[in-house]
């Protein structure tokens, strides 16, 4: 069988970075809620920030394409649970508008390079 590689650098990953700001940015957010949200929604929004840019570089490590492909994958499903928790908080009114706005379109941003960065290592091996 013959196929590339996937192992690569994924610090130079666009779509790593963009997800490690993301993730920085959600721990900050995050701080702010109320004490009683520390184990509950607070650390579910971080659990899925990390393991979104985890994933991604996780992905980088293994040693086929398809394994690559499989954990871009789970990434795209932790920022679509990242996304939904987003919601949840803006409506319960624990990060403002603005804040919100902001993650959420990162978020976008994110998932839309996910998937075509998905479907470029699909269909190059």
């Amino acid at each position: 069988m013959s196929y590339s590689l996937p192992v690569q650098d994924y610090r130079r990953l666009h779509v790593w970075q963009r997800a490690k700001a993301l993730t920085v940015e959600v721990y900050r957010v995050t701080a702010g809620f109320p004490r009683d949200e520390r184990f509950g929604l607070a650390a579910r929004m971080r659990r899925a920030a990390v393991s979104l840019v985890s994933n991604i570089a996780e992905g980088c490590g293994r040693d086929t394409p398809r394994e690559l492909s499989r954990f871009t994958g789970i990434a795209a499903g932790s920022a679509h649970e990242l996304e939904s928790q987003m919601y949840v908080a803006l409506e319960l009114g624990f990060v403002d508008q603005e804040a919100a706005a902001r993650a959420l379109g990162g978020l976008g941003e994110i998932k839309a390079m996910l998937f075509a960065y998905r479907a470029s290592v699909d269909r190059n091996n």
